[in-house]
């Protein structure tokens, strides 16, 4: 039973409910679930409080609709917003206590026609260890990754929708680049926010209100004698264009950029005005990452997928494959899966296919040339993943079928 429930069953609720309880008990649900993020809305007939766990919406309770008002308050408290306003968007953060773990709470409260939603993303301090090696990623892209944080200048990038685990390999890679550089190296980072506070980084919060945006803290950062630069995502012309200057002048720059595949940052960034022969020289490599939920070790068994799954595997894979799924139980709250696995895609950029961009070939094509350079596409990854029993094939399909190569 949730603490959420188990508090409105009790005797102290029903002498009188305190709704700074009743909201420690919602987000103790998460932090028991291991939830990325919780979410409080106001539905017809009730609230609804589900929990993101392992990138999947997951129902925790539903309270009476006359509490909405006292849980937003609450949460507004905690995140010191204004409390008197109700119509307007409000973004915050708040330090749990002991009760919580010191779990950091980002809070985000958002008006509805049927009043407040109030979404809690959640950082847990325990979960704060950035290590590539134990990230999980597949051999030739940790590889490939870590040769390319061996470049002194060039550009890095990481494409995948949000909660594909772009932060955590970027952050993952700094700690590299410290480890391995120690105090003889400088790294500045520019984030909106930053998420977590790193030993031996200068880090940057940008801030649109005051006009301190991405490209006008870029342009600042190169006149403090880095040498490698986070940029927490690039967004517009002036930013793409300080990023990849600085790329060619001596600078290791690490950022995102929203684009299906790795093949398509490039035409994002041509969108964006950088023309061909400064991407050939500047761009050393683009990762593609998603996130897909791990089979539960205490529950996986083998299974046969249904027929309409198995179309989408290659006839000779399935002779060696070793299809697994977890049939649910108290590790893995009956869900089968238990954490995540990430599924990446890294495009490393050589001679042919510098040669391909210059000749501003599609994203089809660019893509068809990094594959024939020896990439191996996301698709094919996630298969892997199923086919060597990590994950389930519906899981591979639900995150990857708009992948599909």
């Amino acid at each position: 039973m949730s603490y959420t429930i188990e508090y409105l069953q009790s005797e102290a609720a029903a002498q009188g409910l305190e709704v700074s309880v009743l909201v420690n008990c919602l987000v103790q649900d998460a932090i028991r679930l291991g939830a990325s993020d919780l979410h409080i809305e106001p539905w017809e007939d009730s609230i609804a409080v589900r929990a993101r766990v392992n990138g999947v919406l997951t129902e925790v309770a539903h309270l009476p609709l006359e509490l909405l008002d006292k849980i937003s308050m609450r949460f507004k408290v905690l995140a010191n917003l204004v409390t008197y306003e109700a119509g307007m968007p409000q973004d915050g953060v708040a330090i749990g206590g002991p009760e919580l773990e010191g779990v950091q709470l980002r809070i985000s409260i958002f008006p509805t026609t049927r009043g407040e939603k109030i979404v809690v993303r959640l950082f847990d301090p325990r979960d704060r260890r950035f290590e590539l090696a134990t990230l999980g990623f597949e051999d030739s892209t940790l590889q490939g990754l870590l040769r390319a944080l061996k470049r002194s200048s060039g550009l890095l990038l990481f494409t995948g929708p949000t909660g594909s685990g772009k932060t955590s390999t970027m952050y993952s890679s700094l700690c590299y680049i410290m480890q391995r550089d120690g105090v003889s190296v400088s790294i500045s980072t520019v984030e909106d926010p930053v998420e977590f506070n790193l030993p031996m980084v200068s880090q940057t919060q940008i801030n649109p209100a005051k006009d301190f945006t991405y490209a006008k803290a870029l342009r600042s950062i190169m006149r403090q004698d880095p040498q490698v630069i986070m940029v927490g995502e690039i967004r517009d012309p002036e930013t793409a264009a300080i990023a990849v200057q600085a790329g060619l002048t001596g600078h290791l720059v690490i950022s995102t950029i929203h684009s299906g595949v790795a093949a398509g940052a490039f035409t994002r960034l041509i969108n964006m005005e950088i023309e061909p022969f400064m991407l050939a020289s500047s761009v050393l490599a683009v990762m593609g990452l998603r996130l897909v939920r791990r089979n539960c070790p205490s529950c996986a068994q083998p299974y046969d997928p249904p027929p309409s799954q198995l179309k989408v595997v290659p006839e000779a894979a399935l002779a060696d494959a070793r299809f697994r799924r977890g049939t649910g139980c108290d590790q893995c709250n009956q869900t089968g899966y238990q954490g995540r696995l990430p599924v990446s895609e890294l495009l490393v950029v050589n001679e042919p296919f510098r040669e391909a961009l210059l000749r501003k070939v599609t994203t089809s094509a660019l893509e068809e040339i990094a594959i024939q350079q020896g990439m191996r596409t996301l698709w094919q990854n996630g298969l892997y993943r199923a086919l060597t029993g990590q994950t389930t094939l519906e899981e591979i399909i639900r995150v990857l079928a708009a992948d599909m190569v």
